[in-house]
């Protein structure tokens, strides 16, 4: 049973929470811990992000600062200590869009309505000075995690290129802060707010400056859960409405950004498990492979789309089992 390390007892000292109950809230695709701090009235979340396994909390609340600041639903924050990599927090409860969608299907299209309108208003908000940029060159080695881990070759020179040569026509496409991590099960519904601070932001510690439109993809091509079909272009058209963006640009841009995406997704959840020994990633794997046959099929995607096809193969049952019999077999590639 995974246990919260004697830090955060420490770190709790000095706070209201020093005699709260502590259970484990959840973990994620990284070496981070929730804990969930619990008094009679009220509760608070502690992150733990252990520096020496790599982690750090500068990202999460310089970027929950600047979306508190815009009037958005981050969790409120009480007390960081970045050298234990600790941060005590508001705690916006266990709403997340996933289950409130299998709970009350009818509300989907409210849930994403929303979740839309605050991206299109993020979209027309600054960008802080200390976010970094995903670039071309950083977009492009991410996409090039789908022929390292998903195909095990770093041979596939013509995927990365035609990846950059795709991305290339974005390089005066708008930017945005892509919070990267925007989907159902990162995103929470609070109702008792009112507008955009309804929807809960989470997860959000790897935000970028990135052309305007990953994070919708993030959220309507979703590597955990289908999108009602039906929503699709609706929510494509009101996004593209509200920032002022020709659909058919956003079309084409969103078709680059979910194609490098995908590649890059396909590349992490293979990782996921042969490196770190997480096989229930491959499982979401056919999902992901799907959503990049979507993309590939834009127009502009032709060489990317003959590229992948020659070089990735599809997800068979033979090629998912595989991944999971060498569950963290790779220590490295």
């Amino acid at each position: 049973m995974t246990k919260p390390r004697p830090e955060i007892a420490t770190f709790l000292e000095d706070t209201p929470w020093a005699s709260a109950r502590i259970t484990l809230l959840a973990g994620d695709a990284s070496l981070r811990r929730y804990w969930r701090l619990t008094l009679p009235h009220e509760t608070a979340v502690v992150m733990d992000a252990p520096p020496i396994t790599g982690e750090t909390t500068e990202p999460f609340t310089t970027i929950a600062r600047h979306l508190e600041g815009l009037g958005y639903s981050a969790p409120r924050l009480q007390k960081t200590n970045s050298d234990t990599g600790l941060i005590l927090m508001e705690d916006l409860g266990d709403t997340l869009f996933v289950r409130n969608v299998v709970s009350a299907p009818h509300t989907e299209a409210m849930l994403y309505e929303t979740a839309v309108d605050l991206l299109a208003d993020l979209a027309q908000r600054p960008i802080p000075n200390k976010a970094p940029t995903y670039d071309i060159d950083t977009m492009v080695s991410s996409a090039a995690l789908a022929s390292q881990w998903y195909a095990g070759s770093d041979q596939a020179t013509d995927i990365t290129d035609a990846v950059q040569a795709a991305l290339e026509h974005l390089s005066s496409f708008p930017a945005a802060l892509a919070l990267r991590d925007f989907h159902a099960e990162s995103l929470l519904w609070l109702p008792d707010r009112e507008g955009l601070a309804r929807v809960g932001l989470l997860d959000f510690q790897d935000a970028m400056r990135a052309p305007v439109g990953y994070d919708l993809i993030s959220l309507l091509y979703d590597a955990r859960r289908d999108v009602s079909a039906k929503l699709i272009e609706p929510l494509m058209h009101r996004f593209a409405q509200a920032s002022d963006i020709p659909p058919a640009d956003l079309d084409r841009a969103c078709a680059i950004l979910g194609a490098q995406r995908s590649l890059r997704i396909l590349g992490v959840f293979a990782r996921l498990s042969l490196h770190f020994g997480k096989p229930g990633y491959v499982d979401l794997i056919p999902r992901v492979w799907g959503q990049l046959e979507g993309c590939l099929a834009h127009p502009a995607l032709g060489n990317l789309a003959a590229a992948c096809h020659a070089n990735l193969r599809p997800p068979s049952a033979g090629h998912l089992n595989d991944l999971r019999a060498r569950c963290g077999t790779i220590p490295t590639l």
